[in-house]
């Protein structure tokens, strides 16, 4: 392998573990009081019902409920307000947070191509000098979704996807890409428990 092609593959590597870790959306499962043991084919979602509100955006908001529905429909659950098989209503946490970013002692422009050159390296570079300290301001957005069965009044499951959101911009993509795995969660949940006859 020549120097040109280990270089390559290691700004590859690097890109894409810094990719990963900006997308990084997790799942987390709370207040199981049932296991889902019957089909469920049908659902209704109640904040869309009441007019609640999940977020404090309205637009946000809009676009999770039809979320929702778009990928439960595409299971093969069917939307019904009257005797539905799994009441849904979800929230969320929307908080504004800040985290310190400390100095690089490294020369970054050297990585991924050689990790110490002795004769690029130089310690009176105005790079090696600069130890401020970098706030980055970020919004951490919890989804949390509740999927109750009405015949018992009791919690399939409460799914709450975490993930840390940079601007406005991408807030929406970020949330609805949380919802789109917060349901394939669930489908995976009451798919994989045995059903009643």
């Amino acid at each position: 392998m020549t120097y040109t092609k280990f270089q390559s593959i290691s700004i590859y590597l690097l890109l894409a573990l810094v990719f990963t870790g900006c997308s990084a959306i997790d799942i987390f499962k709370e207040n199981s009081e049932i296991a889902p043991t019957r089909n469920y084919e049908s659902f209704v979602i109640v904040n869309q019902e009441i007019g609640m509100r999940g977020f404090s955006s309205q637009y946000i908001d809009q676009n999770v409920q039809i979320r929702l529905q778009e990928n439960l429909e595409k299971y093969g659950m069917i939307y019904e307000k009257n005797t539905p098989d799994v009441v849904i209503r979800y929230t969320s946490n929307e908080d504004s947070r800040s985290k310190e970013i400390l100095p690089n002692p490294y020369p970054t422009r050297f990585w991924g191509s050689r990790i110490y050159d002795p004769w690029m390296w130089n310690p009176y570079n105005p790079m090696m000098n600069d130890n401020r300290i970098r706030i980055d301001n970020y919004e951490l957005v919890q989804v949390i979704v509740d999927f109750i069965d009405p015949t018992q009044d009791k919690f399939l499951m409460t799914l709450t996807g975490v993930t840390e959101v940079s601007s406005e911009k991408t807030k929406e993509k970020k949330v609805l890409k949380t919802v789109d795995k917060i349901v394939e969660r669930f489908m995976t949940e009451i798919n994989s428990n045995p059903k009643q006859p």
